[in-house]
Order: C-alpha cells, then sequence, then structure tokens
C-alpha cells in the first residue's frame, strides 16, 4: 500500500526482458533494502528481489508489462519510487495500491498560475472513474482531478510536484501509469458497471441499482 507521495528518484541501470517477463535495476538513495518489500517504481509496485547498497532489482510480470509502460523505459531513464507504507505514516497523498489499470496519454501542458495545468486522456474503460476533485495516481504521484471531457481530464501540478516529480517534463505525447481511486472501482462492481478493463462483472444488479440487499449479498451490511 502507498500514498502516491514520491520520496525518491531512481535511475533505470539495467532491463532484462526474457519471453513476456522482465527484470529491471534502479539506482537511487534508499538503503537497507530488504528482499521482497515492495516499491512503486512509476505507479507500479514491485517485489525486491536482489539489491546492493544504493540499487535494487526486481521482476515485472505478463500482465504488468502490459498494462503499464515498464516494458517501454530505456536505460537512463529516471523514475519515480516509493516506498510501501508503514502503519505510523502519515496519509499524505490517497490510498495507492500499486496496480495500475491503464495507460494514458500527456496531450497538453499549460501555465495555471504558479502551477501547471495538464490534459491526459484515458482509455474508454477508465473515464468514467474519474471525477472533479477525486484522487488519481500518475506514475505514481497522487493527484487531483480539476475536471473531465469524454476521455480527458485536468490536474494541477503544484509548484513542490513540479520540484520533486518528473511530470513537469515529460514530452506531450508520453504515456503514463495511471491507477483510479480504489473506492471507485468497488462503487462500480456494486452498481453492477464494467470494470477498469471494461469488462462487466458476474451476476450485475438487475437496473444497476446499489440497494440494501446487494449491499447484503456483497457482506457489507
Amino acid at each position: 500500500m502507498f500514498t502516491g507521495i514520491i520520496d525518491e528518484l531512481g535511475t533505470l541501470t539495467k532491463l532484462e526482458i526474457s519471453g513476456s517477463d522482465a527484470t529491471l535495476q534502479v539506482r537511487c538513495g534508499y538503503r537497507d533494502f530488504v528482499r521482497g518489500e515492495s516499491i512503486a517504481v512509476n505507479g507500479c509496485c514491485l517485489s525486491v528481489t536482489e539489491s546492493g547498497v544504493d540499487w535494487f532489482a526486481a521482476d515485472a510480470s505478463t500482465e504488468t508489462l502490459a498494462k503499464t509502460t515498464l516494458g517501454s523505459l530505456k536505460l537512463g531513464d529516471r523514475v519515480h519510487l516509493e516506498r510501501a507504507l508503514r502503519a505510523h505514516d502519515r496519509l499524505g497523498g490517497h490510498i495507492v495500491s500499486g496496480h495500475v489499470d491503464g495507460v494514458g496519454t500527456l496531450l497538453d501542458r499549460r501555465p495555471l498560475g504558479r502551477s501547471i495545468e495538464v490534459t491526459i486522456e484515458v482509455p474508454d474503460a477508465l473515464a468514467p472513474f474519474l471525477a472533479p476533485k477525486g484522487s488519481v495516481a500518475v506514475d505514481g504521484v497522487s493527484l487531483t482531478v480539476n475536471g473531465t471531457v469524454g476521455r480527458r481530464f485536468d490536474l494541477a501540478l503544484v509548484p513542490v510536484s513540479q520540484g520533486k516529480t518528473l511530470l513537469a517534463e515529460r514530452p506531450l505525447g508520453s504515456t503514463v501509469n495511471l491507477e483510479v481511486d480504489v473506492l471507485a472501482k468497488y462503487v462500480a462492481r456494486l452498481l453492477g458497471r464494467p470494470g477498469v478493463d471494461g469488462a462487466s462483472p458476474e451476476n450485475p444488479e438487475a437496473g444497476g441499482a446499489l440497494t440494501l440487499d446487494a449491499l447484503r449479498r456483497a457482506g457489507m451490511a
């Protein structure tokens, strides 16, 4: 579990692709790695398999490569990093699982006072899960949706986000990993609506009504 507050920038020093899987090696300022610990790399939750004084390695599965941008990284690329949330940490962003829902495209960027407003286009299946003033993780960064139009949404990068993340320097046309708010996914499930992959749930509620009976069957009432 993560918060979407990026606390380190790493550099990809090795990328080995074997069939449909891959192994990444990242150099960073973290220390005292624990084998098996979770680290979010550009918003993707990965498990440490090996480590040294200032680097760690992690495997990316077929599913991870299919749903994220990790497979398109190049040696020398910088990446957002966040270690897993500890029980006594502050939840400064929002609840982020590190399970990427899809990939978006950076369409536009423009000044907005001291901030930078960014427009991102998402796949059709993700659009219903984005709402004004709702939360979204973009390459692992916890951000607030300013507004939505169709498959596009806007967000603002405040000065601290500009300084601590790479989003302000991404070229237009770049792809980014997206994770929508987990609460929106559960609400869609209870309403019998298609999920983030566009698939309809089994036994959807007739008419899509969120009723007391539906909550009871889901074990929530």
